[in-house]
């Protein structure tokens, strides 16, 4: 019985650290690319004007991005920031009810989920337009 304890207790420890890694890890994607502005192109398509993203244009702007090219090799990256968002959004929705601060959190960081969509739409949009212009050359 001490022994299935123990075996729990270390589960739940290693869930809580694997779980506070991950958010880091989310958090510093997430701070690089808010710090990157989005081109007029991106803004009109997405309807994302840089910092005035919200929790809703996330799951449009992610299917925006699987209709590009991956040529910019950010799949992990973007994988990653949708669990994310589906975590804070879980988060959300249990606890904003008991501590109101958590809902604001919560409101801010699926913003800047879906902000590092659009960023990551950027970066895929122009190394698509890159590929196409070495295309171009190459054939003449």
């Amino acid at each position: 019985m001490m022994v299935a304890l123990m075996a729990v207790v270390i589960l739940a420890a290693s869930l809580a650290a694997l779980l506070q890694f991950f958010g880091i890890y989310c958090r510093s994607l997430i701070a690089a690319s808010v710090a990157q502005p989005l081109s007029p192109e991106i803004q009109e398509v997405t309807g994302i004007t840089s910092g005035a993203a919200g929790p809703e244009d996330f799951p449009r702007v992610v299917q925006l991005l699987r209709l590009c090219p991956d040529f910019a090799n950010d799949r992990q990256q973007v994988s990653a920031i949708r669990g994310y968002f589906w975590l804070v959004k879980a988060v959300r929705w249990t606890l904003a009810s008991l501590l109101p601060e958590v809902r604001s959190w919560a409101e801010m960081q699926l913003a800047q989920c879906a902000y590092f969509a659009a960023v990551a739409l950027e970066h895929r949009v122009s190394s698509s337009r890159t590929a196409l212009a070495a295309q171009m050359h190459d054939s003449r």
